[in-house]
């Protein structure tokens, strides 16, 4: 290297980390083309959310041996071979409730196979004797036990709850010799580790500019990855010649999704997100850098899952003219008899969805949508009750009565909470290929949480300026999520000329009124400039959760497609 001093310590090479799962049913042969596609050192796999611990709850409930994603293992019955001769190492959260059980299930595959294959996992998330009545109790632990099985020379890792970014960091700390105090690299891996874990997201799924570019490109796209460096730094691109696009908007997207402050916390570190910095490094190559990290909080998040009771439902299709006046009939009849029923369901819901037309040309577009949603912790009170007052109205009813699907027996939901224990009481363990287990020692350096104070706002734009009312989507994106009962909408400005304006119009009380179904919760605004980007948190909106199902959109995943669509006065020089 010109110019190095003598003796000079030439910099690691990147280490390459592909993603090929952002949750439990994505597309199956996204391991085969991630190993297949173009040069790897690492293949992660995210397979758990809140919503999946539930599921794999009620597995482990019918089958003790069970509570793990099996579509992981049938990935590996064709991946496993081809990883193990390209040399590359697979880390997956798919370990579910049960990675111990995950774990022998691989060995048991490679004994079949007749393949050689060094198998650790990463146990001691499981506090469910601390939190009794829970069908799940899972805390969220940190790398260093994925690492501690890498260093042990682990070609396959399998765990339990980690956090999404566990799966980038722990490689990357064993890879690179990071210790426990290098914090702002630990912080880009985190960084990293976000952008890849919901797969295509990064690569143009589900991207609100997705207009901006070649439909042609996005049909497929590839999965991600990330050339990590040795200083937490990285470039997010694909394997080329694979779909999608990877942009700073797409990344950007990706960084916003289901995020809050500008602290992210984690259990080995938490992660300034207003000090990350996007640049375009080539096509489908965008550059990360600047991360800075601080010591993680003294304490682990632990999502808690339970049963909460059964639900069920009922749609009314309410067609052509008088909605109003058919709905308030139906309502009054249905209420009537469920007063009547002798158990009346805890919870009853009505929601009417007007998406009639008028002088439609077709049924469906001059029919509304009725829904009523019942909840119990009772199943006889949402089952035979709403489905015998429902179908008793059949022919003395609203004219044009029919339902979209006769009410059935009710199902269970399940109802998440968070809940926060200290580091240290937690047993996080690595169970290496060997069979020996090493306890992970919590960080030694841990700092309470605390709100970043928001910086100043960018110059107001020139007052006076002519306005057009438009949708805010033509000056901006947006992409919204779910973390537990709370939604969150990252919005950012297409362009550096629409950031003041967005960053001074775009309050939380303006968003309260853009999306009336917010009136009355808590929005919390964080502002990211690096990022043109303003990120809200709405306290309450999805209730107990996704397995919930509180709402017409349980997860909030259209909730920032909603405020895009909302009109506002922009100014024509943005337009």
């Amino acid at each position: 290297m010109p110019g190095a001093p003598t003796g000079a310590t030439p910099p690691a090479a990147p280490l390459r980390i592909g993603n090929a799962s952002g949750f439990y049913g994505d597309r199956f042969d996204a391991m085969r083309e991630m190993l297949t596609g173009g040069p790897l050192d690492v293949l992660t796999g995210d397979y758990l959310a809140e919503l999946t611990m539930l599921i794999l709850g009620r597995d482990r409930l019918k089958d003790p041996s069970r509570g793990y994603a099996k579509t992981f293992l049938r990935q590996l019955e064709e991946c496993l071979g081809p990883a193990l001769d390209r040399g590359v190492r697979i880390v997956a959260n798919a370990g579910g409730l049960n990675p111990a059980g995950l774990a022998d299930a691989v060995r048991e595959l490679a004994g079949r196979l007749g393949l050689a294959a060094r198998v650790a996992h990463v146990e001691g998330d499981d506090l469910a004797a601390r939190f009794p009545g829970t069908l799940a109790a899972h805390a969220y632990l940190g790398g260093e036990g994925v690492a501690a099985c890498l260093r042990a020379g682990a070609d396959i890792v399998v765990t339990g709850r980690v956090t999404d970014a566990a799966l980038v960091t722990g490689p990357a700390a064993a890879h690179f010799g990071w210790g426990r105090e290098d914090h702002d690299r630990l912080a880009g891996a985190v960084v990293a580790g976000h952008v890849l874990e919901c797969g295509t997201q990064a690569t143009g799924g589900n991207y609100a500019l997705f207009t901006d570019h070649d439909p042609r490109l996005l049909r497929r796209p590839g999965f991600p990855l990330a050339e990590v460096h040795e200083d937490g730094s990285c470039v997010v691109t694909k394997h080329e010649g694979t779909g999608g696009v990877v942009t700073t908007g797409t990344v950007t997207a990706q960084l916003l999704y289901e995020t809050g402050g500008a602290r992210y916390a984690g259990p080995d570190v938490t992660a300034r997100l207003d000090t990350v910095r996007l640049s375009q490094d080539g096509p489908d190559r965008v550059r990360v850098e600047g991360v800075r990290g601080e010591p993680p909080p003294p304490t682990l998040k632990v999502g808690l899952n339970a049963l909460g009771g059964f639900r069920n439902e009922v749609v009314f299709v309410l067609t052509g003219l008088g909605v109003e006046e058919k709905a308030a009939l139906v309502r009054e009849q249905m209420e009537a008899a469920l007063d009547t029923a002798g158990a009346r369901p805890a919870e009853v819901r009505w929601d009417l969805a007007r998406t009639d037309h008028a002088d439609a040309a077709s049924e469906e577009t001059a029919s509304a949508l009725l829904r009523l949603v019942v909840r119990d912790r009772d199943q006889e009170a949402v089952g035979r009750a709403l489905s015998g007052a429902a179908v008793e109205l059949a022919l003395g009813s609203y004219p044009g009565f029919h339902v979209l699907a006769p009410p059935g027996r009710g199902t269970p939901y399940g109802v998440f909470e968070a809940a926060y224990v200290p580091q240290d009481a937690v047993g996080h363990v690595a169970v290496l290929p060997d069979g020996r287990r090493v306890t992970v020692p919590p960080p030694g350096a841990v700092r309470a949480l605390e709100d970043v104070p928001g910086p100043p706002p960018p110059p107001p734009p020139a007052p006076g300026a002519p306005v057009r009312r438009a949708p805010l989507g033509l000056v901006a994106g947006a992409r919204s999520g779910d973390k537990g009962g709370d939604a969150n909408v990252g919005v950012w400005a297409r362009t550096e000329d629409a950031w003041p304006w967005l960053a001074h119009t775009l309050t939380a009380d303006r968003l309260r009124a853009l999306l009336p179904e917010t009136a009355g919760l808590r929005v919390v605004r964080h502002v990211l400039p690096n990022l043109r980007a303003l990120n809200f948190v709405v306290e309450g909106l999805l209730g107990e959760g996704v397995a919930a199902q509180a709402r017409f959109d349980p997860q909030a995943k259209g909730l920032g497609e909603w405020l895009r669509a909302r009109h506002l006065d922009i100014p024509e020089a943005l337009l």
